[in-house]
């Protein structure tokens, strides 16, 4: 069972399933983020959904350029979970089934391509405090000392 973060299911509404592929960046103490401006401010784990054809790998290689300007090496899957939201930029209500990478940014290659997008680097305790899901803070967790 895959564990949920976030509001409850609503009764009544019906939900897309919306696999996506997100990545923990650590590198020198610090922690790669995106901060997307639409449609509300708010840090992020780079990644998003997977296009139809795509594999999961490939999806997070180019979500994670397209969000940070970076490419990574070495992507490991370290678990998934689970979250019913409405994305208003699909006017969709979603079921997001979030899998979670650990990989390695290894060169920016300039700024994000994906309009409203900046990347952050910040300290893992600080990105555990300031990332809006409830999901990507748990899995952030992980990198934490001790």
């Amino acid at each position: 069972m895959i564990r949920r973060y976030g509001e409850a299911v609503k009764p009544g509404v019906t939900y897309r399933r919306r696999p996506g592929v997100y990545a923990l960046l650590p590198r020198d103490g610090g922690l790669l983020v995106t901060h997307q401006q639409e449609p509300q401010p708010e840090f992020q784990l780079p990644g998003g959904g997977i296009d139809p054809g795509e594999s999961p790998v490939a999806a997070l290689h180019r979500e994670v350029f397209e969000e940070t300007g970076w490419r990574i090496a070495s992507p490991r899957r370290v678990g998934a979970y689970r979250r019913f939201t409405y994305m208003p930029e699909y006017d969709l209500w979603a079921e997001k089934v979030c899998h979670i990478y650990v990989a390695h940014p290894v060169r920016r290659h300039g700024p994000p391509t994906e309009p409203g997008h900046t990347a952050f680097w910040m300290d893992v305790v600080t990105a555990t405090e300031l990332l809006a899901s409830e999901g990507d803070r748990a899995f952030a967790e992980m990198l934490l000392p001790g």
